[in-house]
């Protein structure tokens, strides 16, 4: 590789200026002696990683979906070394081309070239462990023993799959090199300072989050506290990882819920699409009466929703870019809820004359939130510019959250307010000729689950579902994509393995119990967020050594390929590092084990994945769009690659660059943008009515939808 090999010249000929010569002492030597460490693992580092990567290539395209659809961890994984070798090539040449000038700032540039060398080592350690799993994986399998089905599990049972083993391994890993100066690295640039500012908002809020004195000196002390974690990224990346080991699902679902405050929801509206309809509903809890699909003679009885919580209003939104007949009425008014505020016509209505005659089409939505967090509200957003391109209305579900209502709490509502879309289309402004489902990440989850859950009751099936970068398998499983978890800074693997378990409930007793006192969550704590960011983009970084490393100088100023001594027990030998390394170890517990079972209960409605062919071949055309450098990217590729080989009408998109969430992310960067147009073009005008159909007849296999070329 070229890039590898301008890489080797450049490290080696800035070793060779910074090699200190013998009796040399002070500052300067001691500098000289970072910079000469941190170039020689830069230099042990490269020679492994061109081998590597060349394996991997190899590998990687048995993983697609097809040949028109490249996608699958392992891709995303050599795409994330070769944006780190091409930073750790632009550092290199900018040292180069100004060490020896007056003003080259020594501490800061050595800080840098430990940074990138630090993580060129861990992501080499990630490429030994995504060769392993792809030589353990069975027909093709990007979860190697997370997909099997029972009767392998039982065969397999009492001996370790090496998703367990991969598991313990990087969740022992040092990641804080990720959330300093190398924060948000894989990502498309337009998105860094938000990233930055995210990751100052969050560590100040985690010092803060047991005081709840609102005084000025706590808030004083939270502004220096942004201000130190913006100047320094060493501190910021250790306070970062410590967070992501230590802290429960309660402080992330604080903390994601500031997206709900009046400050952000203001600031959110001014430059969201301006809708004829949005209202706040509440749908009491009443038995529904469907038709079956096959035999609209007879019907079922749908229960309203009743585990954990037992029996309670259903919480909606309903937005419609026109006013449509049937949304002005007394029932809809009725079922108006207090929260959402009396309902008013949109001051914009008056332009659009008298209510329109009732869509054909009605898309019903499910939320992100890893399950535990936020509410339609903070996703209003996008659904305001969906309701226009779409020209349907949208009801949006604010369904219970984990960990006080785990499953199948959040998709009995899902489902019940599905089925009570389909009964009361008219109060919504819709025939509900076509139905589709919509949602991201965990609301992905539940728009599988919510559609398996119509196939196996026998009512009508949605006739479309778009799901943006889902979870299909709720488990602690290993995946080459969910490697991404130790670098990715909205969703590293403990969060992830925290939200997971909440949601399976597998976190514990403890877990439900209320959350441990926090700050109080308003516009004060938002500000202090928002100062950090500031001070981060204005300040000046100062150089800082981080902890000592595999590439920082021991005693004696000579590097050390040894790990630390507080490293954890040494990895299994077959795992197959090469002598002489091993991965950079975090100072604290694993982040999962321990905490969460690695393999919940295997119920198909939780793990749309894990579901059998019978259930998987009653879907409807399925649409999923994805990240290529999202650690969930493999929950796609799987499922993908599942409904293709029943035969089943499936699309996949990858898109590059953007991370997790991103249709949230849309007004901080184009490239955001761009990849949340692509949602509502998955719903066509008109869609093939062929839920009713057996899984496997000519009716369906005549409407297979072939997948679009991966790019914009």
């Amino acid at each position: 590789m070229d890039l590898l090999q301008s890489l080797q010249h450049l490290a080696n000929d800035n070793l060779t200026f910074f090699t200190p010569t013998s009796g040399t002492t002070g500052a300067a030597a001691a500098t000289a002696r970072r910079f000469a460490a941190a170039f020689a693992a830069i230099l042990r580092h490269g020679r492994h990683l061109g081998p590597a990567m060349s394996h991997l290539a190899q590998v990687a395209p048995k993983f697609d979906l097809d040949e028109s659809t490249p996608g699958n961890g392992y891709r995303s994984l050599m795409e994330v070394v070769q944006i780190c070798v091409d930073r750790a090539v632009q550092r290199c040449r900018h040292v180069a081309a100004h060490r020896k000038s007056l003003f080259f700032r020594a501490g800061a540039n050595a800080a840098e070239i430990e940074a990138v060398a630090a993580a060129l080592g861990q992501l080499r350690a990630l490429l030994v462990l995504a060769a392993k799993m792809a030589a353990a994986a069975k027909g093709g399998r990007l979860f190697p023993d997370g997909e099997d089905n029972e009767e392998e599990e039982e065969e397999e049972e009492g001996e370790e799959g090496i998703s367990a083993v991969v598991l313990r391994e990087y969740s022992t890993m040092h990641n804080g090199c990720f959330y300093g100066r190398c924060l948000g690295f894989q990502f498309v640039p337009s998105l860094r300072p938000f990233l930055q500012t995210l990751a100052i908002g969050l560590v100040s809020f985690g010092e803060n989050y047991r005081n709840r004195d609102p005084g000025i000196g706590v808030a004083a002390g939270s502004l220096f506290t942004s201000g130190k974690f913006a100047l320094d990224p060493e501190l910021r990346g250790a306070e970062f990882e410590r967070l992501t080991q230590n802290l429960d699902v309660h402080f992330w679902k604080s903390f994601w819920n500031l997206t709900e405050t009046e400050l952000l929801a203001s600031v959110a509206s001014l430059t969201a699409v301006q809708v004829g309809l949005c209202r706040a509903l509440a749908v009491p809890p009443e038995p529904l009466e469907l038709p079956l699909a096959r035999d609209p003679s007879r019907s079922v009885t749908v229960a309203p929703p009743g585990a954990h919580l037992g029996p309670a209003p259903l919480h909606l939104r309903l937005l419609s870019y026109h006013l449509r007949q049937g949304q002005d009425s007394a029932a809809l008014s009725a079922l108006s809820r207090q929260d959402g505020g009396p309902w008013t016509p949109s001051p914009f209505s008056w332009r659009r004359g008298p209510p329109l005659p009732p869509s054909p089409g009605l898309l019903v939505h499910f939320h992100g939130g890893g399950f535990v967090a936020q509410t339609s509200r903070s996703h209003e957003p996008y659904l305001r510019g969906w309701a226009r391109d779409l020209g349907t209305p949208i009801l949006s579900v604010d369904y219970a959250l984990a960990p006080e209502a785990p499953f199948p709490r959040a998709l009995e509502e899902c489902f019940y307010a599905y089925c009570w879309a389909l009964r009361h289309c008219r109060m919504l402004g819709s025939t509900a000729e076509r139905v589709c489902l919509a949602g991201d990440s965990a609301g992905g989850n539940l728009c599988l689950g919510v559609s398996l859950r119509a196939v196996a009751l026998g009512v009508r099936v949605p006739q479309a579902v778009l799901a943006a970068y889902p979870v299909t398998l709720v488990q602690a499983a290993a995946s080459p994509s969910r490697l991404l978890t130790l670098l990715d800074p909205l969703l590293p693997l403990g969060v992830l393995c925290q939200c997971l378990g909440a949601y399976a409930g597998t976190l514990g007793e403890g877990s439900r119990s209320p959350p441990p006192p926090g700050p109080p969550v308003g516009e004060g704590l938002i500000l202090r967020g928002l100062r950090g960011g500031a001070a981060w983009l204005g300040g000046l970084l100062r150089g800082r050594p981080p902890p000592k490393t595999e590439s920082s100088p021991n005693s004696d100023g000579e590097s050390s390929e040894d790990p630390p001594e507080d490293s954890l027990e040494d990895p299994p030998k077959f795992l197959g590092y090469p002598e002489g390394f091993r991965p950079l170890r975090t100072g604290g517990p694993p982040a999962i084990f321990g905490k969460i079972p690695p393999k919940p209960p295997r119920d198909p409605f939780m793990s749309p994945l894990l579901a059998p062919d019978s259930l998987l071949g009653g879907l409807p055309p399925i649409h999923l769009v994805a990240c290529a450098l999202d650690p969930m990217l493999d929950d796609s590729v799987a499922l993908a690659r599942r409904l293709r080989a029943l035969g089943r009408p499936v699309t996949l998109r990858v898109v590059p660059g953007v991370p997790h969430g991103f249709l949230s992310l849309a007004p901080l960067s184009p490239e955001c943008r761009r990849a949340g147009g692509l949602c509502p073009q998955k719903f066509p005008k008109k869609l093939p009515k062929i839920a009713q159909n057996p899984p496997n007849s000519p009716q369906n296999r005549l409407h297979s939808l072939k997948p679009p070329k991966n790019r914009f």
